[in-house]
């Protein structure tokens, strides 16, 4: 009896073990770069409807606004958080519901559907030159997703 009870243990032993460990790893996302982004994880969705206010500081001056997320294996964004708003306006918000709508593949290299944490620059009244709108969204560039 006594073997039958050690047999019985050990399963539960792997099986307390793997639950302990796989939250773990499936939080676990890689932090990747916007531009190497698409190397991971495709936008599926070209266009997403945005909560904007109808008032309130600066939404009506040009900036951007850094959200930073996860893509889950599922390809739903995850975890959204507003890191940078320049100049300091309203704006926060709309952004953070503009990336929580995204909706992303796995790229053909991206077999395992492995998620990655990234950020997405949302520009607000940008100029339609490109080297214009570069310069406005040069300030809300993170650090830190730097590996591909």
């Amino acid at each position: 009896m006594n073997t039958l009870a050690r047999r019985a243990r050990i399963p539960s032993l792997i099986a307390l073990g793997l639950c302990a460990v796989l939250p773990a790893l499936a939080q676990d996302a890689r932090p990747i770069s916007p531009d190497k982004l698409p190397s991971r994880w495709i936008l599926l969705n070209s266009t997403v409807d945005a909560d904007v206010p109808n008032s309130g500081k600066n939404i009506d001056q040009p900036g951007c606004v850094a959200v930073s997320y996860m893509i889950g294996s599922d390809g739903k964004t995850r975890n959204v958080q507003v890191r940078k708003v320049v100049p300091d306006s309203d704006l926060g918000p709309t952004a953070a519901s503009i990336v929580s709508r995204f909706k992303y593949g796995p790229s053909l290299t991206n077999h395992a559907e492995e998620p990655v944490s990234t950020y997405y620059i949302v520009p607000f009244n940008a100029p339609d030159d490109p080297a214009q709108r570069d310069r406005l969204m040069q300030p809300c560039r993170l650090p830190g997703y730097d590996q591909g």
